[in-house]
């Protein structure tokens, strides 16, 4: 199984892309404006779609892709899931005939060209030979985050994403019963903004080392911090690089912590 980074960025700006990732390729864990710099041809291979939330900078590009991939899209609708709170937002505010055409009934309500699947958090979606779980995010909308693996090889590792979140012991209680080959976990502030991080429902480095004393310290795992915004980046990570160095109690704890970057491949 392979996971391609196709956006990360908390934000726009030259090269750099919103939320999305691809798995092998067939399927979407959010659709920002990374999924823009997919070919027709990559996007027509994509058939599940799995959204963390409903904000923009994770939806952006679903509606346009649906349109790109109109023609050859008839009887082979993209599935598109997530929560109820999700789906009922994409319904009213973009596919609604006025924001973009409501796709889940053209051309037809028989033969539409995108179907929404809802989930819940601790669900399990088998999506040929990998599985997805969902799980919990605390975020300013109904969230999730999502983990994947191979479903075809007994104890394969799990590629875990956070989603937009803040604190979230819930997340922490089941990331420690898997096996992570890598943890995708956003920042989007540096603490000086630590107090509108926490209004907005989003990390920032302190609170980040906080969470991170979550994991069981017998873990070792890769942890790839996302959601950056391009002004704040160096000083999200050199705040991040400061954690083992100057927090007590968990001196013996060291965490290897990576900026992720567009184009990074997780092969698992």
């Amino acid at each position: 199984m392979k996971v391609r980074v196709l956006g990360c960025s908390g934000a726009i700006a030259r090269d750099s892309r919103t939320t999305s990732f691809l798995v092998d390729d067939d399927v979407l864990i959010d659709a920002g404006t990374g999924v823009g710099d997919l070919t027709r041809d990559e996007m027509l291979r994509i058939d599940d779609v799995f959204l963390t939330h409903a904000h923009l900078d994770h939806i952006a590009c679903l509606p346009l892709m649906v349109d790109t991939t109109a023609s050859a899209r008839t009887g082979r609708p993209l599935r598109v899931h997530a929560l109820p709170a999700t789906l009922h937002a994409l319904r009213q505010h973009v596919f609604n005939d006025v924001i973009w055409p409501d796709f889940s009934r053209l051309p037809s309500a028989v033969a539409p060209l995108i179907t929404f699947h809802p989930l819940q958090v601790g669900d399990l979606r088998p999506i040929g030979h990998r599985v997805i779980e969902v799980l919990p995010a605390e975020h300013s909308v109904p969230a999730v985050g999502y983990a994947a693996r191979r479903a075809d090889q007994a104890g394969a590792p799990w590629w875990v994403f956070s989603g937009d979140t803040e604190r979230n012991p819930a997340f922490w209680r089941r990331v420690n019963q898997m096996d992570v080959a890598a943890l995708v976990i956003e920042t989007a502030f540096s603490n000086r903004e630590r107090e509108l991080a926490k209004l907005a429902r989003h990390l920032s480095p302190d609170v980040l080392a906080e969470e991170l004393d979550h994991i069981d310290p017998a873990r070792r795992y890769p942890i790839y911090i996302t959601h950056t915004k391009p002004a704040e980046t160096e000083t999200i990570m050199r705040e991040i690089a400061q954690f083992d160095r100057v927090r007590p109690p968990r001196h013996e704890v060291v965490h290897d912590i990576r900026w992720l970057s567009a184009s990074h491949v997780f092969e698992l």
